[in-house]
């Protein structure tokens, strides 16, 4: 089965000082989820261009691609394009087709603010998609998107065919018991099944159900039988219901 693997770096001082709240990496992990690939970082960091830098740099060694959340506007702190550059070694440069879009965007009204955003890492290219005119910028496996909720989502949902790969399949198993009670069985099926994902989910306080089993492959038939595996040892009392 293939494996896709993804980093989400989110850039911006107001994440992190609590003055906005993020929502782009929790979209972002279910869109990707539903491609079929693999989230396996999410970091959120400042407007600092050495830091993005070394995020940046790091991630793109590490995973299939990395998407960047933040930073890519006209103003001062607006600096992920500088950092995307800077990992890459690359010069920013205007790119012609952007200062086109820009420039008949602002009409007479632009100015050295609005210019900025056509400014890009050398050799990037643009992916054009989504509810708005302005393409994504990629370089190399790393994609440049904004960290306004709506464009975010807008431009993700427009690369989420590039980046799909082999589905992930999933069964769920709501139960009546804690974890305490349920946690042998469930060391009993990963030592049977040792590549499923199998997650536990207490909810306190919910009258329908204490802990939500998830079990997820890439390989419906092992899933299956792991799934049916984890069925025969709990209790049918301790089973409210299944997905």
């Amino acid at each position: 089965m293939r494996e896709r693997t993804c980093a989400l770096i989110v850039v911006g001082n107001e994440i992190l000082s609590g003055k906005v709240q993020d929502s782009n990496a929790y979209f972002a992990a279910r869109e990707l989820r539903k491609a079929g690939v693999a989230l396996m970082r999410v970091v959120t960091i400042p407007d600092e261009i050495p830091i993005i830098a070394q995020e940046v740099a790091s991630c793109a060694a590490h995973f299939d691609f990395v998407i960047t959340s933040g930073g890519v506007g006209p103003t001062h702190d607006d600096l992920t394009m500088e950092g995307v550059a800077a990992s890459f070694r690359r010069a920013l440069v205007i790119d012609p087709e952007l200062e086109a879009i820009i420039r008949e965007h602002f009409k007479d009204g632009i100015n050295k603010a609005g210019l900025k955003m056509a400014m890009v890492p050398e050799g990037a290219i643009l992916n054009h998609g989504g509810d708005i005119r302005f393409p994504t910028v990629q370089i190399e496996n790393v994609y440049v998107l904004p960290g306004i909720p709506q464009l975010f989502e807008s431009k993700l949902a427009a690369l989420r065919p590039r980046f799909a790969t082999d589905p992930y399949f999933m069964r769920a198993i709501y139960t009546a018991a804690t974890e305490g009670v349920i946690a042998e069985h469930l060391d009993a099926c990963m030592a049977a099944f040792p590549d499923l994902m199998l997650g536990s989910y207490p909810r306190i306080g919910n009258p329908e159900y204490r802990v939500k089993l998830t079990l997820e492959s890439k390989d419906a038939d092992y899933l299956e039988r792991a799934f049916r595996y984890l069925m025969g040892l709990l209790p049918s009392g301790m089973i409210v219901r299944t997905e």
